[in-house]
C-alpha cells in the first residue's frame, strides 16, 4: 500500500446557515440526550467523515427565533455595531438521513452552558440554527488497525469511526464516562474491542483513567492510525505518548480537544489542543 493510498483528504463545504426544528427529543443514558432536527433548510446538508461537527445557534432571551452568524461569500461577519452575536456551540453530526431531511445531534447535560440548557429543555418544534460542517477530514480505512477514545463529548464521534470502519479492519476503542450508567450500544462491522473506563466519582476533565488506558495499550504489528476527542488537557498526555514513546507519525494522529475545564466555549483548532486537519 502506497503512503499516497493513505494520506488525509480535506472536503470543504460551503458555510451555510440553516434553521431548523426539533422533532424528537430521547434521553440515551443520564448524561446524553439525543436531539433529532429537521426541516428543508437541511437539503443540501453534506457530511464525510466520523468527526464532521457543525455549529448549534440558538434562541436567546424571549426570542424563539435564533440569532444567525453572518455569512457572505463563504466568510464569517461581525454583526453591525449593537445587533445580538450569535451564541453557537460545536457538535458532532450522530446520524444524518438525507432523505428524511433529519440529523441526530448528541448532547451532553453538563452545568448550565447554552448547548446543556438547551438539550436538557429541548422539546418538538423549538428552532435551532445549524451552521456547517465547514469541510469534512476523510481518513482512508486501510490502516492495519486503529486506536480511538473520548469522553462523552467525543462519543457520538467514536461511535461514528466504529460504524464506518470495514469488516476486517482491527479497532482499540476507549471509551471514559462517569459510571456504568453512561454505557451506550456501539455497533460495528470491524473487529473492535471497546473498553469502558469508569471516573468512579472523578469530575469530568479531572481524570487520568484515559490517558493511563493509552499508556497501558500495546500496538499490534503494522501501521496504526489514532484518533482521540475530549477534554483539552486530559488529551495532552495520550498525545505525547502516541508521538514520543509509540513514535506514531504526526499524519496519523488525530487528538482533539473538545472542551476545556473553566473555558467557556473552548476553541478546538486552537494549535495546543489539537492534531490533525480540520478537527
Amino acid at each position: 500500500m502506497s503512503l499516497t493510498d493513505r494520506r488525509v483528504r480535506i472536503v470543504e463545504h460551503p458555510l451555510t446557515p440553516r434553521l431548523t426544528q426539533v422533532r424528537r427529543v430521547e434521553r440515551l443514558t443520564p448524561a446524553m440526550v439525543r436531539v433529532t432536527l429537521g426541516g428543508p433548510a437541511l437539503d443540501g446538508f453534506r457530511e464525510m467523515a466520523p468527526a464532521d461537527h457543525v455549529k448549534l445557534y440558538f434562541a436567546q432571551g424571549d426570542d424563539p427565533v435564533p440569532v444567525a452568524p453572518i455569512i457572505r461569500d463563504d466568510r464569517w461577519e461581525d454583526p453591525p455595531p449593537g445587533a445580538p452575536d450569535p451564541v453557537l456551540r460545536d457538535y458532532t453530526v450522530r446520524y444524518h438521513r438525507p432523505g428524511l431531511r433529519e440529523l441526530d445531534i448528541d448532547m451532553v447535560l453538563h452545568g448550565d452552558g447554552p448547548g446543556s440548557s438547551f438539550a436538557a429543555r429541548a422539546r418538538p418544534g423549538d428552532l435551532v440554527g445549524v451552521l456547517g460542517p465547514r469541510g469534512s477530514e476523510i481518513v482512508p480505512l486501510v490502516f492495519d488497525w486503529y486506536l480511538l477514545g473520548c469522553d462523552e463529548t467525543g462519543l457520538p464521534a467514536l461511535g461514528r469511526w466504529l460504524e464506518a470502519l470495514p469488516a476486517g479492519a482491527r479497532a482499540f476503542a476507549y471509551c471514559e464516562v462517569a459510571g456504568a450508567e453512561e454505557r451506550q450500544a456501539l455497533g460495528s462491522d470491524a473487529d473492535a474491542e471497546v473498553t469502558w473506563l469508569h471516573r468512579d466519582g472523578a469530575a469530568p476533565g479531572r481524570s487520568d483513567v484515559l490517558a493511563r488506558a493509552v499508556r497501558a495499550f500495546a500496538p499490534p504489528g503494522g501501521d496504526g492510525y489514532a484518533w482521540f476527542g475530549g477534554e483539552a488537557t486530559a488529551l495532552k498526555p495520550v498525545r505525547r505518548h502516541l508521538r514520543n514513546e509509540l513514535g506514531m507519525p504526526k499524519e496519523r494522529v488525530d487528538v482533539d480537544g473538545y472542551w476545556k475545564v473553566g473555558v467557556a466555549d473552548h476553541d478546538h483548532h486552537d494549535r495546543d489542543d489539537h492534531d490533525g486537519g480540520l478537527g
